[in-house]
């Protein structure tokens, strides 16, 4: 009984703690994009990043927190299509627009001769197809998750969902060897673009580091650029993004070998996956000066 408690504790105070930070940091965002003189093509990103971390927050953490209350059943049909396929969809738009952000901000801090900004944008709004295409692509990904989730156990080939709710209907081969290697490919493009671009970030802070280290050492006084120090606040999302993905894969692989029903790691897994929406706007708002900084400084 303790232990339900502090789960539903838990799951509540996740769910609600990064709803709220994501909003504050989407208006926050927005009064700066409206009120600003110039748009920035890094408000857009941050905007679009806060909103699919509230689709996240509501599609998994609101079924897991009314679960933890005891309402196992209060999905039906329709509802459990809609909430396992927003969950999805906004799986892949936090992986897609997290690695638009590296990219970005990689664009932001790179030397003006160098060939990264030859792609900086010329306009803000330039920006945009890239989230029209993230969309249809994880809106496809995600269809077949419609026709294989139910809110009643049909028969022994569905296997049900974390939150007790819904089951999914084991997919055919055919099926699966459709959407799971385009599942896996977005993936590594995606999560490569993202690692490519931060060690280019990494890359440029060191010089920059050791330019520092010179003009102390040469009794000048340097203050770092706010696009830099942006940088780093961007570098501690894609690590956050990183350390939650694949310790979410790590738990999935191993729940997926054990066969004892382990209600912890399916606890521990369901935070894991919410971890990445509740924690980013919190690195966002407290950083926030920082990158008020850099828009002021760049695009």
């Amino acid at each position: 009984m303790v232990l339900k408690f502090i789960k539903t504790i838990i799951f509540l105070f996740t769910t609600v703690l990064g709803i709220l930070g994501n909003m504050s940091v989407s208006v926050n965002y927005m009064f700066s994009w409206w009120g600003g003189s110039e748009k920035k093509t890094i408000q857009l990103v941050l905007m679009h990043l806060a909103f699919t971390n509230i689709i996240t927050l509501l599609a998994k953490g609101l079924p897991k927190t009314m679960a933890a209350f005891g309402l196992r059943n209060f999905l039906d049909d329709m509802g459990c299509k809609i909430i396992v396929y927003l969950e999805r969809v906004a799986r892949g738009l936090s992986i897609c627009t997290s690695s638009l952000l590296t990219v970005v901000q990689a664009i932001i801090i790179s030397p003006r001769a160098s060939w990264w900004r030859r792609l900086r944008p010329k306009s803000a709004w330039h920006i945009l197809p890239f989230f029209s295409v993230f969309w249809i692509l994880n809106s496809l990904i995600g269809l077949n998750l419609i026709y294989s989730t139910t809110n009643s156990r049909l028969n022994v080939s569905q296997i049900k969902s974390d939150d007790n709710s819904c089951y999914f209907m084991l997919p055919s081969q055919k099926i699966k060897w459709i959407f799971l290697p385009v599942m896996v490919l977005r993936d590594a493009v995606f999560q490569g673009a993202m690692g490519g671009a931060s060690g280019y970030m990494v890359f440029l802070l060191h010089k920059h580091h050791q330019h520092v280290l010179y003009l102390q050492n040469s009794k000048l006084l340097y203050r770092t650029p706010p696009e830099l120090r942006a940088a780093q606040s961007v570098l501690l999302l894609m690590f956050c993004f990183l350390f939650f993905y694949w310790t979410d894969c790590a738990f999935s692989l191993f729940l997926s070998l054990s066969s004892g029903d382990n209600t912890l790691m399916i606890n521990t897994r369901g935070l894991l996956t919410l971890g990445y929406a509740t924690f980013s706007p919190l690195v966002l708002i407290h950083r926030d000066g920082l990158l008020a900084e850099c828009w002021h400084g760049r695009n």
